[in-house]
């Protein structure tokens, strides 16, 4: 349905309303119903794949999708993205080339669907749902109801289009259901087997009556389950991670779609499929062979920073996921309004307090929510350990229990004058006092009440108090950063703690930085998170740098990110960037500053002329391979520039010096600063390494 793909383009491109594109969708829909819902799933899938559309556009497409197969959005939905970066190369259309080999054939093999039987023994009959690996169907076996089994159906996964021509997908399905098979637990699904009908793929595994995580977090009423059952379904999907972690496996895109509720009360985790060994087995000889992760399979909202640059997986990528999920049982909503990590990170969200959680649970929550793996809660035992118990928990009453029994009328009145006493001041001998330790022979202190002493001339006046440090304050701090040269130095001060981001020259270094603020006054901790940049930079930094600062004093909402590992590339790379811009119409200019002296436009350019975006748009540019990594190589850096008006009336060279660009961009800044303001001007920067490939 190449109409569709077209109507996509069209509307991304500004050539058709919102209401349009629907109308348009709709009636492509409608002219071939029978075959619509895979073939918008299929161009969908690409679109978001080369540049994602809005959230609400793609919810939109989405819910059609669902409508016309019946499906409700579980066994692996829930927005699971395809990656194209360095992971998972591009590979070839499916009728180009089978995944196991052969000739092509002429025409697209039909992909099977409800009523097509699987080798003569699966009858596919329901549409349960799809995602990025593959849609799933419940299943008659034949072979059980000629036994008479008194449970003949089973749940069967079977490729999709895109996933099948993956050369590797069969090795994947062979790898998924092993795995499973190994991952025997009553929280994780059964999972059979795996098998091919000719050019389909499929797995089969237990059939679960009951419905995803997913439909119950999406229904329209819902805010929230009460604490304890909020907790019975997180101990179950914890339980079924904390088996898996143990046994050297991350699930790698855990999300409220692969959980079901069945009907019996059961929590099931499933898809394993993207699962990789973060631990692995010297007796496995097969572990290096394939690592489905190339596949890039994941989902953004609930995927931490670390699995969107790329890293290695790691158990805390699940515990990311996982506290993502039990924010939205216990609030009805995400932690980060459905945001990915990395922006939401850039744009400094916090998740408010949920109103069940007391502080032990609230600190634990945020510490599964960190962007940092380093900070992240280590383990999913710990996570629910910190996250058992009442959700408000009592007054601590520890010598209570001293009490005897039979006591309870003295107790009363001893808990009456407890409670007085410690609001007191600290340093009056409160039980908040430094010197109540909660064990001692004075029998008045099982209730909290300290003997008082006689006063005496032989006691020493109380020393002292210290002076406190003086306060910290960004009065005091932004000019000592001014004064950085070639810099883009973004602080931020919480009390006593000082907090700078950004670029520093190399030439300058970071121990000098750190050296110079650490003696501001009132300065007691330091966190720094500088990327040292070489001097052939600091022209595009000090040119960016004011625009940059506020931009990330104001929340990061224009970001600009690589789609390669840790930013390295190598010859022949397609360079791809994610760009996500701010709450107000604007226009997007996004340059390559090469190594060589010159600048390459990026967009708006010859290739991309369109580059205007509504608020808080999100997009992916150069997914086609529009830009090559070439010589020279060695660290470069490419910058994101948002203005309210067109930067340039006219298209510039697409490659120009960079010295003569940079003296247009400051004037033609100067005079958008000055009409509209500086604060609607902001920058970002990603640094990029480039080498030769071997």
């Amino acid at each position: 349905m190449a109409s569709i793909a077209n109507a996509i383009q069209s509307y991304r491109s500004g050539g058709l309303t919102h209401n349009q594109f629907l109308a348009q969708v709709d009636r492509q829909l409608a002219a071939d119903q029978a075959n619509s819902a895979r073939q918008l799933e299929q161009a969908l899938s690409d679109e978001q794949t080369r540049m994602m559309l809005p959230p609400e556009v793609y919810a939109e497409l989405q819910r059609r999708v669902e409508y016309l197969t019946g499906s409700q959005p579980g066994y692996g939905g829930e927005e699971t993205r395809v990656q194209t970066g360095p992971g998972s190369r591009s590979q070839p259309h499916p009728t180009s080339s089978l995944a196991w080999g052969g000739p092509a054939p002429t025409e697209p093999e039909r992909m099977k669907g409800i009523g097509d039987t699987l080798n003569g023994r699966f009858v596919l009959e329901e549409c349960l749902g799809f995602g990025g690996m593959g849609t799933v169907y419940k299943a008659l076996d034949l072979r059980k109801l000629e036994a008479s089994d008194r449970k003949p159906y089973i749940a069967i996964k079977v490729l999709n289009v895109q996933f099948r021509g993956h050369p590797k997908s069969l090795i994947t399905l062979q790898r998924e259901a092993r795995k499973a098979q190994q991952l025997a637990h009553p929280n994780i699904v059964m999972v059979y087997d795996f098998d091919r009908d000719g050019s389909t793929v499929y797995l089969t595994m237990e059939y679960l009556s009951g419905k995803p995580l997913s439909q119950v977090l999406r229904a329209k009423d819902f805010k929230g389950l009460p604490y304890a059952e909020a907790m019975r379904i997180v101990n179950g999907m914890g339980k079924a991670l904390a088996y898996a972690h143990e046994r050297g496996f991350v699930h790698c895109d855990f999300k409220p779609a692969n959980v079901i509720l069945t009907d019996r009360g059961e929590v099931k985790v499933i898809d394993f499929g993207i699962a990789r060994v973060f631990r692995k087995p010297e007796e496995d000889s097969e572990a290096t062979v394939f690592d489905p992760g190339s596949l890039g399979g994941l989902t953004p909202a609930y995927a931490s920073p670390e699995m969107l640059e790329h890293r290695d997986p790691d158990p805390r990528d699940d515990i990311y996921a996982l506290a993502c999920i039990t924010y939205e049982l216990l609030t009805g909503r995400h932690p980060f309004d459905r945001f990915p990590a990395l922006h939401a990170r850039g744009a400094g969200m916090k998740p408010q307090r949920p109103e069940q959680l007391g502080n032990r649970q609230w600190r634990a929550l945020k510490a599964a929510l960190s962007f940092d793996r380093e900070t992240r809660t280590p383990s999913v035992e710990r996570f629910l350990q910190e996250m058992g118990g009442s959700s408000r928990p009592a007054p601590h009453l520890a010598s209570a229990r001293l009490v005897p029994a039979g006591a309870g009328v003295a107790l009363a009145a001893l808990l009456a004058l407890g409670v007085v006493y410690f609001w007191r001041a600290p340093g009056t001998g409160g039980a908040g006092s430094s010197g109540d330790s909660g064990a001692s022979d004075e029998p008045a202190q099982t209730a909290g009440i300290r003997p008082q002493r006689q006063e005496s001339d032989e006691h020493p006046a109380p020393a002292a108090k210290p002076a406190p440090p003086p306060a910290l304050s960004l009065a005091a701090v932004t000019p000592v950063l001014e004064r950085m040269p070639c810099s883009a130095l973004a602080p931020a001060v919480q009390g006593n703690t000082l907090r700078v981001q950004g670029y520093l020259s190399r030439d300058v270094g970071v121990a000098r930085l750190k050296e110079t603020l650490n003696a501001i006054p009132g300065v007691q901790a330091l966190e720094l998170d500088v990327h040292p940049v070489g001097a052939d930079k600091c022209g595009v930094i000090q040119a960016y740098a004011p625009y940059w600062i506020h931009n990330r004093q104001s929340g990061g909402r224009a970001a600009i990110r690589t789609k390669a590992a840790r930013g390295e590339l190598t010859a022949g790379d397609p360079l791809v960037v994610d760009v996500t811009t701010p709450d107000y119409q604007a226009y997007v200019n996004i340059d390559y500053y090469v190594l060589d002296g010159s600048v390459v436009h990026m967009v708006p350019s010859p290739r991309a002329r369109a580059n205007q975006a509504p608020p808080n748009y999100a997009a992916t540019i150069g997914s086609l391979g529009n830009w090559v990594i070439a010589k020279p190589f060695g660290n470069e850096l490419i910058a994101l520039l948002v203005t309210p008006v067109p930067l340039f009336d006219t298209l510039r060279p697409e490659i120009e010096p960079r010295a003569d660009y940079l003296r247009a961009v400051q004037a033609r800044l100067r005079q958008i600063a000055e009409k509209h303001g500086r604060d609607k001007i902001a920058a970002d920067f990603v640094q990029i390494t480039t080498r030769e490939r071997k």
